[in-house]
């Protein structure tokens, strides 16, 4: 079984995602912010990480950036999940 960890500020977004993956098979890791993300992902084996962009303490792209840094990141696969309905400066960029 694949284990998918969602990073979300609203519980009910993390729900939401929960409900839909583990529906579909998979193991399912939460985390409220970007910093317990990171702490989850880099204690736990995951193969894909869908992330929110603003979140508290440490966001989408600080995730990101900080996850990318760490040996255990190579290969896996992340999904920038927000509710935004701008684009975002950061990713306009790209």
């Amino acid at each position: 079984t694949k284990t998918i960890l969602t990073i979300h500020d609203s519980a009910s977004i993390r729900q939401m995602v929960a409900m839909t993956l583990t529906g579909a098979g998979l193991d399912v890791l939460e985390a409220g912010n970007g910093q317990e993300g990171y702490d989850v992902a880099t204690a736990n084996t995951v193969h894909a990480i869908l992330t929110d962009l603003n979140m508290p303490v440490l966001n989408g792209i600080e995730f990101i950036k900080k996850y990318r840094q760490h040996p255990s990141s190579k290969g896996i696969p992340i999904i920038l999940l927000t509710t935004e309905q701008k684009t975002a400066p950061m990713l306009a960029q790209r």
